[in-house]
């Protein structure tokens, strides 16, 4: 089936959502697998890749690096060792730094005034053209719909970037997105300021180069709900029916922690010390919020509960049908990364020093363990009754 006509096809539409994070997509390839076998067991098929289930994968960051990957048809194994190359070559080295303040948020600091990026840009272009080569967004080497999430600096705008044949952007006046290079639209919702320096592209209609960098500097780095306005808003061209029988949302994260500092520790920050905490700190509330919005248009089977004062949503649909049914299907899958929750997980003792490794983006030598944890979680968090009904195949 032609990739336009399994986009226009009638019936319910299945979104898949995956989160920025760096090395901790690791994390969403553990998630990946057990989803994958689960599907495959169900549909029968030792051959069953998630592009045959999902008609819409969306990603923001290293989310996007396998969003793509499954969008083209690869299976999660075929993935995992792509994505494990990528990340052990592309933070294998940090340029040289000016190693001279006592703390790690002070060198940080030191490092973003003198330097104009922590790693080269070059072993990641070069990993993410051996993976996906001279494919571009209007290639027929898709088998499945993409949202690669991304911002463009110079207009400090959202950009998700589609392969979509009728996008207003995708082969018009306005835009030639077609011509966009897949490794370049990934590298361009993977640039990481301080990580990567930004990707410069063409993006054609008469705006020439654009400059952009990471997705997850918009509020979508939990590119869940972006993924829905997409699949589903006017503006866009896919105009899929909202209703929990026509759309189903699977959205995976990279891990999550809790802020616990005492109140003495804040009140004694310095502006570098600000200045180090407030992106994690707006990114994590951007997801939150995601999650949200999302469990407030749903009855969710796996909900997630959101804090002391609104819980999980159970009780708080925004909308129910004449079958006390929401706006749409929808199912959240993460794993906290603390230390007493890994060690009730995993069955073994960590270090604190340890589990602080875990949340930090370019540790590449975490990339196994955190698969592994992922696997343990998915295992008590994924079930195949999740799949069962309208949205089987």
């Amino acid at each position: 089936m032609a990739l336009i006509d399994k986009l226009n096809a009638p019936g319910p539409k299945r979104l898949l959502s995956l989160d920025g994070g760096g090395v901790r997509g690791a994390i969403s390839l553990g998630y990946l697998k057990r989803l994958e076998t689960i599907l495959a067991k169900q549909h029968n098929n030792p051959d069953f890749v998630l592009a045959d289930y999902f008609d819409l994968v969306g990603g923001t960051s290293t989310g996007s690096i396998l969003a793509s990957c499954i969008a083209i048809g690869m299976k999660v194994d075929d993935i995992k060792r792509n994505y494990f190359n990528v990340i052990n070559k592309i933070f294998a080295k940090k340029y040289a730094q000016w190693n001279i303040m006592p703390s790690k948020n002070a060198q940080k600091i030191v490092n973003i005034l003198f330097s104009k990026a922590d790693y080269d840009s070059k072993p990641i272009e070069e990993a993410l053209q051996s993976i996906f080569k001279d494919i571009t967004l209007g290639s027929d080497a898709f088998k499945t719909g993409l949202c690669i999430v991304t911002k463009r600096a110079d207009t400090n705008s959202t950009w998700p970037l589609l392969n979509h044949p009728g996008g207003k952007y995708f082969n018009s006046a306005d835009g030639k997105n077609k011509d966009i290079l897949l490794w370049k639209a990934v590298r361009a919702s993977a640039a990481a300021p301080t990580f990567f320096t930004p990707q410069v592209i063409d993006v054609g209609g008469g705006m020439n180069s654009a400059a952009f960098v990471d997705g997850g500097m918009t509020m979508a780095n939990n590119p869940a709900l972006q993924t829905l306005m997409v699949a589903t808003l006017n503006g866009f061209p896919f105009r899929w029916k909202m209703g929990a029988d026509n759309i189903l949302l699977v959205s995976i994260g990279t891990g999550v922690n809790k802020f616990n500092k005492h109140y003495k520790e804040i009140t004694a920050y310095q502006e570098f010390q600000w200045a180090a905490q407030i992106p994690d700190m707006l990114m994590q509330d951007a997801s939150w919020q995601n999650q949200i919005i999302l469990q407030w248009l749903s009855n969710s089977p796996a909900p997630w509960n959101i804090d002391g004062e609104i819980g999980d949503l159970s009780d708080d649909m925004m909308y129910k049908d004449e079958k006390g049914k929401g706006l749409i299907s929808y199912l959240r899958y993460n794993t906290w990364l603390m230390k007493d929750e890994l060690e009730k997980l995993m069955s073994k003792k960590y270090t604190q020093e340890k589990v602080d490794s875990f949340i930090e983006m370019d540790v590449a030598s975490n990339c196994e363990e955190l698969f592994e944890i992922a696997e343990k979680a998915a295992e008590k968090e994924i079930h195949g009754e999740h799949f069962d009904g309208i949205f089987d195949v």
